[in-house]
């Protein structure tokens, strides 16, 4: 049985200043004793109980071959076999496309002229009339969209899977719904169902099609959880909500559309039974569609499938069961205009290559228009990412995570307690049997990394976009010394693959 007793923990932002880059910094402390501190929950991700554990080798059996991983790590992982075949197609993805596309992209950022911030939550966030709300239905025509534009953007930028809304917490159906007519294709002068459109263009490109449905929460519905001020004497009837409308959509998304993940978020008001019956739905119907964590607080036996992390917010060390990092390009889900803080390129595939390093996925979002467009500042980076992946793709795809796991920090003493410091980013190593990736982001100026020891002997070691440009490494039992080309091969990452 699939049984986890990991969750993220109290997060905070370490900055890396010459690389303008973030890490996230998980406060946890363990002693021989193995005592234990309860957290509480980050700005998206819930509160959930950690148990960490210094690993001992003989469980990275599916992390790698290698037996010298010194680090830390956390979680418990012990899948069936039914559950290991079916995270088997994820594990070997590493890198996913979310999508935030809904009437909120209508408002692009304005209410009614005026700057507003959230974005998919700027309903909640500024207690806006629901019933104002609904009217951007009535002019919601996304006459741009075109499925096979949007997937075949997924594939240029390398990426083998899609999550996208269906169902966000507005309560707005972007699917067609016989339950609720709240939806794209009866309440809108589109009239078409881009969630079909989009599985048939994910089958025809070889993407993995996921939907992500908000189980709890929903603003356009009184019993629901989440809208406390558009209903008088708001109580909420958790049930007759999700009776009359979350469970029968749940199964209308999985007949209709038969996703390979359904992805929920914010489980406000769930229980084990509810949760349960929400995975039951999904289960039944579809046996080998994956589940994240955001279902339930907690786990149980076939529940959930992998640990999503917080929003931007990774763990800081390896992981030991699957995760997934989702991440923004720019720094909102949701189109708005005014939002131009995109992100560099080099540190969107630092956070990829960083989950891989420590077992997880990267989902990278993107926030369409309400006309249906994909942005050029959206797609320039992707495409820039895909060319990076077409070089080097080896060292991401079905890769394991790191050999080390000491690259990442350590536990020390900070102001009298025990917590992770996280040591600046130089490298990080990806696996695969018999080999180890080497992905350097700067540049030492001596021109050398030092590598913790590995055991067996390496016997070649070459430039992954370049294998006829060899590279120098001198090892003894202390660490492997690797001469580094006198000018980054990649202005992005450089690629260093050791062959033992």
């Amino acid at each position: 049985m699939l049984i986890v007793f990991d969750f993220m923990a109290l997060s905070i932002l370490i900055y890396l200043s010459y690389m303008k880059l973030h890490l996230a910094y998980n406060s946890i402390k363990f002693s021989a004793v193995l005592m234990i501190f309860f957290c509480f929950f980050s700005a998206t991700c819930l509160a959930q109980p950690v148990v960490l554990s210094i690993t001992n080798p003989a469980q990275f059996s599916e992390m790698t071959q290698l037996d010298q991983f010194g680090g830390p790590s956390s979680g418990t992982y012990s899948p069936t076999e039914a559950e290991r075949q079916r995270i088997a197609w994820f594990r070997e993805a590493k890198f996913g496309m979310f999508m935030h596309w809904g009437l909120y992209s209508a408002m692009a950022g304005y209410w009614k002229g005026e700057k507003v911030t959230g974005g998919e939550w700027a309903i909640k966030m500024h207690k806006l009339p629901i019933e104002e709300y609904r009217q951007l239905a009535k002019t919601f025509n996304p006459i741009k969209f075109n499925a096979d534009e949007w997937v075949s953007l997924i594939k240029a930028a390398g990426m083998k899977y899609l999550v996208i809304t269906a169902k966000h917490h507005d309560g707005f159906a972007m699917f067609r719904s016989s339950v609720s007519s709240y939806n794209i294709v009866d309440a809108t002068p589109f009239k078409r169902d881009p969630m079909k459109e989009l599985k048939a263009a994910c089958d025809r490109h070889g993407i993995k099609f996921g939907l992500y449905y908000s189980h709890a929460q929903d603003w356009n519905e009184p019993d629901a959880y989440g809208n406390n001020w558009s209903f008088n004497g708001y109580k909420g009837y958790m049930d007759k909500y999700l009776e009359q409308k979350a469970y029968p959509q749940i199964q209308e998304i999985c007949e209709q559309y038969r996703p390979d993940i359904i992805w929920y978020d914010t489980p406000g008001e769930m229980n084990m039974e509810r949760a349960q019956k929400v995975a039951g739905i999904s289960r039944t119907i579809l046996p080998n569609t994956l589940v994240n964590s955001r279902i339930f607080n907690t786990n149980a036996p076939g529940l959930w499938d992998y640990k999503s992390s917080g929003d931007n917010d990774g763990f800081v060390q390896y992981h030991n069961v699957p995760w997934e990092l989702c991440g923004t390009l720019n720094r909102s889900w949701a189109y708005k205009k005014w939002d131009t803080a995109f992100r560099p390129v080099n540190e969107l595939l630092y956070h990829l290559i960083d989950a891989v390093s420590k077992n997880g996925n990267y989902l990278l979002n993107v926030g369409p228009t309400a006309e249906g467009e994909i942005t050029a500042p959206y797609a320039e980076r992707l495409r820039e990412l895909g060319d990076w992946l077409k070089r080097n793709g080896e060292a991401v795809y079905g890769c394991n995570g790191t050999a080390f796991g000491t690259e990442f920090g350590d536990y020390a003493m900070v102001e009298g307690k025990s917590s992770f410091v996280a040591s600046p980013v130089i490298w990080r190593c990806t696996t695969k049997p018999g080999k180890l990736y080497i992905h350097v982001f700067n540049m030492p100026a001596n021109g050398k990394i030092v590598l913790p020891a590995v055991k067996g002997k390496i016997k070649n070691a070459f430039l992954l976009a370049n294998k006829n440009h060899r590279v120098t490494t001198k090892q003894s039992a202390d660490g492997v010394m690797v001469g580094l080309p006198k000018k980054a091969i990649d202005t992005l990452a450089t690629v260093i693959c050791l062959e033992l």
